[in-house]
């Protein structure tokens, strides 16, 4: 059951499905656009690197199943509770993922995640897509803070965070479990008005 607010929500329902997924430039060369069909290859590929299997502990077993995943992204969209990117070069090779999820309409918040294929990892791809979703989501889409939490193991999710201007906000102590047991996690957030 959902008790009224007392407070306007600070994005009023409709407003995000309105319209299509935004389709998002990050810089020359990247482009951010809904999942097609035919990705799920490189999806399925993708979780068999062992940096992303490492931090991920959802995984894909099939195609099938990839595409199930795109279908739940673009009904997440309608729904209004997250969004799903193909971080790609130009629209075609697939180099990355990033999700804006856990809408919170109400309190304009949401949580990002994101991982980047090995051939494409040392040139920022990762954090100028996170800060071209953060853009977007902190703008046009009305959010006001944006979280990411990530182990205190995965220096390269940290980094990513930092240079997408996420600033560390604190550790959550044994808060998630890995393949090789709890970890601790980084908490960072971007709010509207951050550089």
């Amino acid at each position: 059951m959902r008790f009224p607010l007392s407070t306007p929500p600070a994005i009023l329902a409709g407003t995000l499905s309105a319209g299509p997924q935004p389709v998002l430039r990050a810089g020359p060369g990247l482009l951010l656009r809904p999942w097609e069909p035919s990705d799920a290859p490189v999806v399925l590929a993708a979780y068999e690197d062992p940096e992303i299997r490492r931090w991920h502990t959802r995984r894909p077993t099939s195609e099938d199943q990839v595409r199930e995943w795109f279908a739940h992204y673009h009904r997440a969209w309608r729904q209004e509770t997250g969004v799903s990117w193909a971080v790609t070069r130009d629209g075609g090779e697939v180099l990355g993922r990033m999700v804006v999820g856990g809408f919170d309409l109400d309190d304009g918040s949401a949580v990002c995640a994101y991982w980047v294929l090995p051939a494409a990892r040392g040139a920022g791809v990762a954090s100028r897509a996170l800060r071209a979703v953060s853009g977007w989501a902190l703008g046009d889409g009305g959010f006001h803070r944006l979280h990411l939490d990530h182990s205190t193991r995965n220096l390269a999710s940290c980094r990513v965070a930092v240079k997408a201007g996420f600033r560390l906000e604190g550790t959550k102590r044994s808060d998630a479990v890995h393949a090789d047991g709890r970890h601790d996690m980084h908490l960072h957030a971007r709010i509207r008005g951050d550089d």
